[in-house]
């Protein structure tokens, strides 16, 4: 196949969640809807936490920093699918393509960490109770929010530097509905064992680490409430971990998803399921998840909404 520059290339082109014309207002109408939840029900956890004083504390810092993200990781997709149905056009260019990558990556990583320093937060509060103010002090969140940051930066990076690397066939369609890392990666007509190599190192640091961590983070504070003797102890111990365990559950089931059908050429309906469920639904649902299953965020949301209405 006749190759050329990725510097060449204008344009990609993303693939449709449905050919059916007839169907194309339904799918606007429900991914605006979903869209538009997501970011009002992210933003209203936000504003809960920063306005309570009671909310001051670790736990709740690092939830409003993950519903920041999930805000930043919808953005990233939906928007542009919704402006290719309106305008008809599965275009998106050579920049636009590597720049809504690159933010993919970036939300999408920090969301994976975010989610592991939360576990190690639990894990502190329910092993450590009297030392948790001392370890989680105001400087260490900030630093391992930082540290969240700065990796998914080191993961756009690693991305980009084979990516623009190596040349590009004349197909430049993309087999799903946003430029996918791995579907940009597997378009590259670079030799398999390097894109296997940054592949398997992304799935490692990225999800292999922070799931170990997570496993790990709970089976000291699964130890840790089993040896309380109150059946009352153990269950509020137990419902503080509920939400973020949930949405542990939600995110890396969906993103494994995601992560495996990225290795098939053809847009597969199950693929298309998977990408929708971790780009669309898994930031939408988190915070009904913690605001259903959180005390605490619903007192707070109720303060909210009745400083509001005054």
């Amino acid at each position: 196949i006749e190759a050329q520059n990725l510097s060449r290339v204008s344009e990609f082109y993303l693939m449709e969640l449905s050919e059916d014309p007839d169907l194309q207002p339904i799918l606007f109408g429900l991914l605006l809807s979903m869209y538009l939840v997501t970011v009002l029900g992210n933003l209203l956890i936000i504003l809960a936490v920063s306005s309570d004083p009671h909310l001051h504390i670790p736990m709740y810092f690092f939830l409003s920093n993950l519903s920041l993200v999930d805000i930043g990781f919808i953005s990233t997709t939906i928007p542009k699918m919704l402006v290719n149905m309106q305008t008809h056009s599965r275009a998106i260019s050579y920049v636009g393509c590597l720049t809504q990558m690159s933010f993919f990556l970036i939300f999408g990583s920090m969301d994976a960490l975010l989610l592991t320093v939360m576990a190690y937060d639990r894990f502190v509060a329910i092993c450590q109770p009297l030392h948790y103010h001392v370890i989680m002090n105001p400087r260490l969140c900030g630093l391992l929010v930082l540290v969240s940051f700065f990796f998914g930066l080191l993961e756009i990076q690693m991305h980009n530097l084979v990516v623009l690397q190596f040349p590009y066939s004349k197909s430049v369609e993309i087999a799903n509905f946003f430029c996918d890392p791995a579907q940009v990666l597997g378009l590259s007509c670079s030799d398999s064992l390097t894109k296997n190599i940054i592949m398997c190192l992304v799935g490692a640091i990225y999800g292999l680490f922070p799931i170990s961590g997570i496993f790990f983070s709970y089976y000291k504070v699964v130890s840790s409430i089993l040896r309380i003797p109150s059946s009352g102890g153990r269950y509020k111990a137990f419902s503080t971990c509920g939400s973020h365990l949930a949405v542990v559950g939600l995110f890396y089931g969906t993103g494994s998803g995601v992560y495996f059908s990225s290795e098939e050429s053809s847009f597969t309906r199950k693929g298309a399921v998977a990408s929708v469920m971790f780009t669309v639904v898994t930031p939408m649902l988190n915070p009904f998840i913690y605001s259903l299953n959180n005390r605490d965020i619903r007192v707070a949301l109720k303060r909210l909404h009745s400083r509001r209405t005054v």
